[in-house]
């Protein structure tokens, strides 16, 4: 017996989980030196207490326009801390310069003087980026004003939260092998064998959103500075995402699809982070499954009796609408690569439905469209019927919006209020449009024509597509339209429990089980 290819993706997909959770198990759990007391063994000289001292510059050496920023005293390196203070922009760093901060780790001592000096780390407090386009209101002046600031020069950026991450876990490190994602952030301590303590300054707590840009009137911005124990796992873990990331921004990756991923690091626990690799697999394999399912039933079908064409029309529609706002939006990747493919497939099946074929006639191409039957002009009437109930609401609805979003909204652009008008219908509205379909199950008394391995695969991803609305960044409205097709899949399962199989009638394929048996006799 020969192997499917779903049995082949599930096995491709548990290995992986297995290897992703083997390799995590790994970072996590790093082998120690094996004899502690031997000098080739280095352990940390620092306790359970430390002192910071944190000031600002304008040079990496800390001399330039230094100012000091905030003590923290006797901190307990497994309590995490956080303080917002308002730091004084020095003129440099108004003048697209760069500004540092910087931390000077003591040991407290038994004595009420300053703590005993252990090293200096250093962290730039600015960065160049390019302003985004801000969003504004088309019947205010402002409008105007914004389009003739915008600007495609990098200016200085200021980074609204900096995180202490210190590696708490005891660790006793072979100087002869040491662990490859710790070796830059190593240092030997004074005393023999062992080193100090290891601090991780990261841009991987921030995204480009959040970034504030730095003008000459600037004279003040606030930082949140945190401080939060790490352990060694998670320290190996974000070392190997920001290699990752540099791989990522040379393979096209924006800074917005890397955003994206930030938060599901640093943000989430360990046991979260598990889930959501092992919801992503999945998705990924329903996703596969469902293209090639539905790939293969339209490639197949020969009618398109009890189909309703407008469903079709609109989804091809629909989903080109969608994929130029979620582009516009700068959505993750991981939303829009699937979509981008599901839409490449709706134009696809549209061009099935209405059995269009393009011809070269010399030297320019022709369309023609295929004949249609009796049945199918049937299932048109009923589809027909189904929509002209559903206009009455709809275009009000979508105008109103539209004039709405106008009125009382901000947008970056004409172009931007265009597809926000657009995308908002299809979000609002969209699931009418797929109501036409049940309504022609209902007149039909059947849902035979109907591809049902592709519905589940497509059911199975809505609610993981549920999970994932909480977790990937995603507009709203898309975030809501999830939901919105949990509703409708519902009730085609309870037609597809309503309406029995009819042997009499067509499947999707144009044929039915009765005429098969009849062709088999003869």
């Amino acid at each position: 017996m020969g192997l499917n290819l779903a049995t082949v993706l599930a096995g491709l997909a548990v290995s992986y989980l297995i290897y992703t959770t083997y390799s995590l198990y790994i970072l996590y759990n790093p082998k120690q030196c094996p004899n502690r007391m031997s000098p080739q063994c280095l352990q940390p000289n620092y306790g359970t207490e430390l002192e910071f001292h944190i000031y600002t510059s304008t040079d990496r050496q800390g001399v330039r326009d230094k100012k000091f920023l905030i003590d923290m005293d006797n901190v307990v390196t497994s309590v995490s801390q956080e303080r917002t203070v308002n730091v004084t922009v020095p003129v440099r760093a108004r003048r697209n310069g760069t500004m540092f901060i910087h931390i000077d780790i003591k040991q407290p001592t038994s004595d009420s003087g300053d703590g005993k000096y252990m090293d200096k780390y250093t962290y730039p407090l600015t960065m160049y980026y390019i302003p985004q386009p801000k969003a504004y209101h088309f019947n205010s002046q402002q409008s105007s004003q914004v389009q003739d600031q915008e600007s495609k020069i990098p200016i200085t950026h200021w980074k609204p939260v900096f995180v202490i991450n210190l590696m708490t876990d005891y660790l006793s490190i072979d100087r002869h092998a040491v662990i490859p994602e710790l070796y830059p952030l190593l240092r030997i301590g004074k005393k023999p064998a062992t080193y100090s303590p290891v601090l991780y300054m990261s841009d991987l707590y921030w995204k480009t959103a959040d970034l504030i840009p730095v003008f000459n009137d600037t004279e003040q911005m606030e930082l949140v500075v945190k401080y939060e124990p790490i352990s060694v796992g998670k320290l190996r873990l974000l070392l190997h995402l920001e290699k990752s990331f540099d791989s990522m921004k040379s393979l096209g990756f924006s800074d917005k699809d890397l955003d994206d991923m930030k938060s599901l690091f640093t943000d989430t626990s360990f046991y979260l982070l598990l889930l959501t690799v092992f919801i992503s697999v999945i998705h990924l394999v329903f996703d596969f499954l469902a293209f090639k399912n539905d790939i293969s039933y339209w490639r197949k079908k020969k009618s398109m009796v009890g189909m309703s064409t407008r469903a079709v029309v609109w989804r091809s529609v629909s989903s080109t609408i969608i994929f130029f706002y979620l582009l516009d939006e700068k959505t993750s990747l991981l939303v829009l690569i699937p979509f981008a493919i599901g839409n490449v497939i709706e134009l696809w099946k549209l061009l099935k439905a209405f059995r269009i074929k393009l011809s070269w006639n010399k030297f320019y191409p022709t369309l023609s469209f295929g004949s249609v039957d009796k049945g199918e002009l049937q299932t048109e009437a009923y589809d027909s019927e189904a929509m002209k109930y559903l206009s009455y609401a709809l275009y009000p609805l979508v105008i109103c919006g539209a004039v709405y979003s106008f009125i009382y909204l901000p947008h970056r652009s004409w172009y931007s209020w265009c597809l926000n008008s657009m995308v908002n219908g299809v979000y609002a509205f969209g699931f009418l449009f797929m109501l036409p379909q049940l309504f022609v199950n209902y007149k039909m008394k059947s849902v035979a024509h109907l591809p049902w391995k592709v519905f589940m695969y497509k059911a199975f991803n809505t609610f993981i597509d549920d999970v994932f609305a909480f977790i990937i960044t995603m507009p709203t409205a898309h975030r809501l339209a999830c939901f919105r097709d949990d509703f409708v899949f519902i009730i085609f399962l309870y037609q597809r429990w309503l309406y029995p199989v009819d042997k009499k009638r067509v499947n999707e394929f144009g044929m039915s089980f009765d005429t098969d048996e009849s062709k088999k006799d003869k």
